[in-house]
């Protein structure tokens, strides 16, 4: 992994991205790291990105997380009858 300072640094970010693809890169200020330049995988979407440094969206699958640990769940044909039964060509749907 290399580091740079950002006072000391000369590249372009262009050429930064290239060299990360080789090894990360550690950006500093001071001898703190503040920020990293990485290579990303060729199927990660930006959206996933996004969401995936998001605190509060990573907070909400946290806590979707410890519900399910506390409460349990329920499994994938029971969802499947749910949702048919949610789509019934009548219009009604159990409200339970």
């Amino acid at each position: 992994m290399k580091t740079v300072d950002v006072g000391a640094a000369t590249a372009t970010l262009a050429e930064y991205a290239d060299a990360a693809a080789e090894d990360p890169i550690v950006l500093t200020r001071r001898g703190k790291p503040i920020a990293a330049v990485i290579p990303l995988r060729g199927d990660l979407d930006l959206e996933s990105l996004s969401l995936s440094t998001n605190p509060d969206f990573m907070a909400i699958l946290q806590r979707s997380r410890d519900s399910l640990r506390r409460h349990g769940g329920i499994g994938s044909e029971e969802m499947r009858r749910r949702v048919e039964e949610m789509n019934r060509p009548d219009g009604t749907a159990n409200t339970e």
